[in-house]
């Protein structure tokens, strides 16, 4: 079974009029103001899966800061969910700074969600302030035992949109505070599992901690691949391609010149997805 961990759809109404979000959506211009951002509805993500071989795919929104934006965004995905209940697997996404917050998270799950995620600080990185706004959200997915997905990036090299000013730092005082959830942290936790050459500390702090492999293609050389699988384990990496930014076809082709092994694919490309969400 192939699991795509990472993708997003919209709805028509924001995938057809994007530029009415902007003004009060800052994030949201900064990803999308551009026409090749790509947004996509349910079926087409389903129509992709179908053409490249993917059994099921995570799908969730965007951390709107507008309340009403948010809920009739996971409300879109809970009824994509209904509509393709064998294809699509949905996490509620919501911006934990809001005051509704928690609510939020608590009406996804209650409304059957398996996850929370993409949670994403696009301008603050993750800064005090960022993980105490996470505490009850994070405390509500411990008490229900869901993984939550927190966007990461590196904090070197190039620019670009979406990449927030998160430094290592920040991203270990993340896994740190919450140590007790099940983290997936996007696009490789921006390298952290690297430091698990070190000899104290950094293994243990991490070992709830999953990598999605989103945006990849885009950051990382194929060594990537066998440095994790090494470091933070088989069993931690997801595949997630952050569609529609890039294909899974991409990513299976990548996969297949890493010579990992046939038993080692199949963990990244579902068996691990399957496991932490207890399908």
């Amino acid at each position: 079974m192939i699991i795509d961990f990472h993708t997003h759809i919209f709805p028509a109404e924001i995938r057809n009029r994007r530029e009415v979000y902007f003004a009060a959506e800052p994030e949201f211009e900064l990803l999308y103001r551009s026409p090749k951002s790509k947004m996509i509805g349910a079926a087409e993500m389903v129509a992709m899966m179908d053409r490249e071989g993917v059994d099921k795919s995570v799908a969730f929104g965007f951390p709107w800061q507008k309340l009403d934006t948010c809920r009739r965004h996971n409300d879109y995905v809970l009824e994509s969910v209904t509509r393709f209940p064998d294809r699509l697997i949905g996490f509620g996404c919501l911006n934990p700074l809001a005051k509704t917050a928690a609510n939020e998270a608590l009406r996804c799950i209650d409304s059957g969600m398996a996850g929370i995620g993409e949670l994403a600080f696009y301008r603050s990185g993750l800064d005090a302030r960022v993980l105490d706004s996470l505490e009850p959200i994070m405390q509500l997915c411990l008490q229900k035992n869901l993984p939550v997905m927190i966007h990461v990036n590196e904090p070197l090299g190039r620019e670009y949109p979406g990449k927030s000013p998160n430094s290592l730092g920040q991203i270990y005082a993340l896994a740190q505070r919450f140590s007790r959830n099940k983290l997936v942290l996007a696009h490789w936790g921006g390298g952290i599992f690297l430091y698990m050459l070190l000899k104290k500390e950094v293994k243990e702090t991490l070992a709830n901690v999953y990598y999605d492999t989103a945006a990849s293609p885009f950051l990382y050389h194929l060594d990537i691949f066998a440095l994790a699988v090494r470091l933070a384990g088989i069993a931690k990496i997801l595949f997630g391609s952050d569609f529609p930014l890039i294909s899974p076809s991409t990513y299976f082709s990548e996969l297949n010149q890493t010579g990992l092994t046939r038993e080692q694919l199949a963990c990244i490309q579902g068996l691990n997805a399957k496991n932490l969400l207890g399908l």
